[in-house]
């Protein structure tokens, strides 16, 4: 398992300003939008491609095209599905499914209560919009999910991240194919299980439901 976190200036800054609680859900939305294209430069770097032939207004040249099977982008709703536009802005010949997923505020554990996947996913490279790894459950629920499908390779862009929630993706896929990819590595997880300083509950700071 490999870890990346984007050290940027842009990236910082944008994380910066959703980070602050005075930021209302229609800034916030579009400063998502825009960190996940960012986000995504650094996520799809491997992403296969396959050389073509291109034929320019003076002269013919090679290049490239990206590689079927197509890659697959999975956001987690809810808040994952924050993140789509983003993604698909960057990869717009991706394909999409769906995992739903809701923590249980008592035990911390995923349930799992919609997916919709794929039921093959031979040599797929995928990629797992979640935007916060906190404890890691439903992170890891997911790429098992893919995997056992028949992905070869899978990649997460997340927002923030605690370091409880990057061991924990270590512990269950160390020896896989899987890279992590986050705007930040924040200090702790809080005993209710939130990132610290994070930026809250993006679902709720995404759709205006916040308290």
């Amino acid at each position: 398992m490999r870890v990346h976190v984007a050290d940027h200036p842009l990236v910082t800054h944008k994380l910066s300003v959703l980070r602050d609680r005075a930021t209302q859900a229609p800034a916030f939305r579009e400063l998502v939008a825009e960190l996940v294209a960012l986000l995504s430069y650094e996520a799809t770097r491997d992403m296969r491609v396959t050389e073509v032939e291109v034929e320019t207004p003076v002269a013919t040249t090679t290049g490239v095209k990206i590689s079927e099977p197509l890659p697959l982008a999975v956001p987690i709703i809810r808040a994952g599905l924050g993140m789509l536009d983003g993604f698909v802005k960057i990869v717009p010949a991706c394909e999409v499914g769906f995992v739903g997923i809701v923590r249980d505020e008592t035990t911390l554990q995923p349930q799992t209560y919609a997916k919709r996947l794929p039921e093959d996913l031979s040599n797929r490279q995928c990629f797992v919009l979640d935007p916060m790894l906190a404890t890691g459950g439903s992170l890891s629920a997911t790429v098992q999910f893919l995997f056992d499908a028949g992905a070869s390779d899978v990649t997460a862009i997340c927002l923030v991240a605690a370091p409880e929630g990057v061991q924990r993706m270590n512990r269950d896929f160390g020896d896989k194919n899987v890279t992590i990819v986050l705007g930040a590595l924040d200090e702790s997880l809080n005993d209710d299980g939130y990132i610290v300083p994070g930026l809250g509950d993006a679902g709720d700071r995404l759709y205006g439901t916040a308290e």
